[in-house]
């Protein structure tokens, strides 16, 4: 997985909004969940609420729920806090505060990510029931066609069998007439009872 998708996959929906949660960021950022969440209390002004906000516990329990079902894991075991959740806006301003080069990269990296969600929800991929069903009409229609095609050989099929059949019976009606008795042919035979010799 490259950095862009693993970025991608870290990118949640809560409260209607795709953010990025602390915990996530820290390790992205590689510092402490702790560190992180320091220098955004020091920088507090900057982080309105629609750029920053604590997930409520539901908010978090329903978040590990999904990453359970998803992934089939979740590693948010011992959490003591809240975590927090950063929008798209309070992303770019926790760039301003975070200037090691490597939260420089994460950044520019996080944007694009945030780009290609963005560009993704624009543009859904084709729905895939739509195409199946265009694909069974057409193969539907083909269908049809061909057994219209068969119908038309078959009704040509049913005549000839028809005057083969008529032609048959013909030929049944002659012999039966010419199944006369006819004489024997070869040597006569005399049974012990008739008087001829």
């Amino acid at each position: 997985m490259n950095q862009l998708e693993l970025i991608q996959s870290k990118i949640y929906e809560i409260r209607g909004q795709r953010v990025m949660l602390d915990r996530d960021l820290a390790e992205l950022y590689q510092v402490t969940t702790g560190n992180l969440n320091k220098a955004v209390k020091r920088n507090i002004k900057r982080f309105p609420s629609d750029f920053m906000f604590q997930l409520t516990k539901e908010e978090f329990d329903q978040l590990k729920t999904n990453l359970i079902f998803q992934n089939g894991i979740s590693n948010w075991g011992g959490t003591r806090k809240l975590p927090y959740a950063f929008t798209e806006q309070g992303l770019a301003m926790l760039s301003g505060i975070l200037n090691s080069d490597i939260a420089i990269q994460v950044n520019i990296n996080i944007m694009r990510a945030f780009v290609a969600v963005r560009r993704m929800m624009s543009n859904p991929p084709v729905d895939k029931n739509a195409e199946l069903r265009e694909e069974m009409k057409k193969l539907k229609d083909y269908i049809e066609e061909v057994f219209a095609d068969q119908n038309d050989i078959n009704e040509d099929t049913r005549m000839q069998l028809e005057l083969i059949n008529q032609t048959l019976a013909e030929l049944q009606v002659q012999k039966k007439l010419s199944d006369k008795p006819r004489p024997k042919i070869g040597f006569i035979r005399y049974d012990e009872d008739s008087t001829e010799k």
